[in-house]
């Protein structure tokens, strides 16, 4: 008895140009036999798994994945070969393209049937009932009229542009889940071997004690009853008020709910969802991550250069390759209506420059021009997804893409400071703002920007012997310096 992982299925897209890896779970001491486009594999079940190997394809289409251990079979039908994504992270990657700009229109009339998309059944922890069912709760599914609403819009708008300018089939694995902090995404193995994992592993354990299940299910029901009543209250009051400012929002309906109660169930516990859903889908081949997260974790943004990085780490690890690109979203902008820019937000996105920079065949898609006043989940996910198609380009396919304007280097000129860039900039409305210089003493300050194309002169009558800068070092801003591709200048900081 064998049973292949649910990620094969009729219209699967494989990899192309890489080793293809077959998987699934079979009694020990079976053998299990494939054939795809006529090339035959086969592989000794151990530790109850199986894994069989074909050799690199091209892309292509109609293909057929035959499956036997000699007496139970399988056929798999209409098997592409081209170019696969892992759509990851929280609630902004998970955002569907029925709740996007142009959604509902794209939803009704796109009819593309080498644009495929799986999703990776949100599991917060493995049961029997599930695991003994698992092909029932997913497949891969075409673009066709009607039948892609839940599909990432992020991912979506980025297999578009891969489809119509490298014309390969284009195949979206949807793994996130919204609210979730990078660290539910680790492995414990490897949050536990370095500092910033152990913060997170150490807070989940002063949440949670010696809680016991049932206590955790008596918990999580009574939030829920609490949180809905939250919602309807913030719902009636935007019904009259739309721009209710965050302490409106507080007075009427009292203060968010958010998190939910921690427990060994929890969703958001730190090395639980790279369990139950990335582990579900690996070592499966893909072409590279598309990646956007951070917003769970600006309570904490010091640690998130490390924490990061291990969780890139990891699923090339998982996923056999330690090569696979990485194209994350750089935060965009937010703040709620009122409320006070703690610039938390600007630290993370820093840290997200610094993992960019540091850790190879990593992109990374600048979003600060974009954002919205009082809503977390902006809508525009078209921009994100081909600004992320433009940071592929080089990485995926070693071809130019557009990048931002960003900074590289300073040096002092009489009073004040010079700051270097990638390109030329220009201003677009009003005169250069959020950009600050420090001196030794690492104390901020506003700096008046003097733009000359390709060099930013900053200074400050509070600053006399500057040696730091950082430009839109914010939660939330209307930026207006743009390079001559339209594309914003990069948030930085330089120390």
């Amino acid at each position: 008895m064998f049973t292949p992982a649910p990620i094969f299925s009729d219209h699967m897209i494989l990899s192309r140009r890489k080793e293809i890896r077959v998987f699934g779970v079979a009694d020990e001491g079976s053998t299990i036999t494939g054939t795809l486009n006529g090339v035959t594999a086969a592989a000794p079940a151990l530790n109850g798994r199986f894994q069989l190997f074909f050799p690199p394809m091209e892309a292509g289409v109609d293909h057929t994945l035959t499956l036997t251990d000699g007496e139970t079979s399988y056929t798999f039908t209409d098997v592409a070969v081209g170019d696969v994504f892992l759509a990851g992270g929280q609630s902004n990657m998970e955002l569907e393209l029925q709740n996007a700009d142009e959604g509902k229109a794209l939803i009704a009339e796109h009819d593309d049937p080498l644009l495929r998309s799986f999703y990776v059944p949100k599991m917060p922890y493995l049961t029997e009932e599930f695991l003994a069912d698992e092909r029932s709760h997913s497949c891969w599914k075409l673009c066709k009229p009607g039948e892609i609403k839940e599909v990432s819009a992020v991912a979506y708008f980025f297999a578009l542009k891969v489809r119509r300018e490298q014309n390969v089939p284009v195949g979206i694995i949807g793994c996130n889940w919204g609210g979730t902090s990078a660290s539910c995404w680790v492995e414990e193995s490897m949050l536990s071997r370095n500092a910033a994992g152990q913060v997170y592993l150490e807070l989940y354990k002063e949440k949670v004690g010696d809680k016991t299940e049932e206590q955790y299910d008596r918990e999580l029901a009574e939030y829920d009853k609490i949180n809905a009543a939250w919602g309807a209250k913030v719902a009636e009051l935007k019904e009259t008020k739309p721009e209710a400012t965050w302490e409106e929002i507080v007075k009427f309906a009292g203060e968010c709910p958010w998190p939910p109660p921690m427990g060994a169930k929890s969703p958001f516990r730190p090395a639980g969802l790279v369990e139950t859903m990335i582990k579900r889908v690996a070592p499966y081949n893909v072409t590279a991550f598309l990646f956007y997260q951070g917003e769970e974790d600006t309570a904490r943004p010091e640690w998130y250069e490390m924490l990061l990085t291990t969780m890139v780490t990891n699923w090339r690890k998982l996923f056999g390759d330690y090569e696979i690109p990485f194209l994350n979203v750089q935060l965009p902008v937010f703040k709620n209506f009122g409320e006070p820019d703690y610039t938390n937000w600007g630290d993370l996105r820093h840290q997200q420059w610094k993992v960019y920079r540091n850790l190879r065949n990593t992109g990374l898609a600048i979003t600060i021009d974009l954002g919205e006043l009082g809503n977390i989940h902006p809508t525009d996910k078209r921009t994100v997804g081909e600004r992320l198609y433009q940071v592929a380009l080089p990485i995926v396919y070693g071809q130019p893409g557009q990048t931002s304007v960003y900074a590289t280097g300073k040096y002092p000129v009489e009073g004040g400071m010079a700051v270097t860039l990638s390109g030329n900039v220009q201003e677009k409305g009003e005169a250069s703002a959020y950009f600050e210089i420090a001196g030794a003493d690492g104390q901020y300050h506003k700096a008046v920007a003097k733009v000359e194309g390709d060099r930013i002169l900053l200074a400050s009558e509070d600053v006399p012997f500057p040696c730091k800068a950082r430009y839109a070092h914010i939660n939330y801003a209307t930026v207006n310096l743009f390079g001559e591709n339209g594309l914003p200048l990069a948030p930085f900081v330089l120390e």
